[in-house]
């Protein structure tokens, strides 16, 4: 009989106090009930990683992110040039997803991990293609600067 052990690290919690003004944190705790979060402690955690991703994105550090796109697959060549364009950055790309909207319609997701620079110049790249509906980027992590 093989028994396996695992050991979990038990995060240390620590406490703290912040002042904000009155209406600010009348705000706070609106956003905290729409979002139906537990609790303010909850909320703050979100808030402090969200920023935490975006100073991973603006120091260059190795990232993860999403990049969708809209388009009319019948445009000429359209699906021939966004998959060259994709080839093109082969070393940041990690998956994609193609789905059909409709008849002429597609939606694309392209999921990367790399450097920001890349990841952006391969958004810009896809975004500005002549034929593109729409386009998105949402930024990640790759979890490792995070706790």
């Amino acid at each position: 009989m093989l028994i396996v052990i695992l050991e979990v690290a038990m995060r240390e919690i620590v406490r703290f106090s912040a002042s904000v003004e009155k209406e600010l944190l009348r705000q706070f705790d609106t956003f905290i009930k729409e979002a139906n979060l537990a609790n303010r402690s909850q909320g703050f955690r979100m808030l402090i990683r969200e920023n935490l991703v975006k100073q991973e994105w603006l120091k260059g550090k190795e990232v993860a992110g999403a990049i969708t796109l809209v388009y009319d697959h019948t445009g000429r060549e359209l699906s021939k040039k966004l998959t060259s364009i994709q080839h093109n950055f082969h070393g940041i790309i990690i998956s994609t997803q193609h789905i059909h909207l409709d008849h002429d319609n597609c939606f694309e997701i392209v999921a990367v991990k790399g450097k920001p620079k890349e990841v952006q110049k391969l958004f810009l790249r896809l975004k500005f293609t002549r034929g593109v509906k729409h386009s998105g980027i949402t930024m990640a992590t790759t979890g490792n600067e995070i706790p």
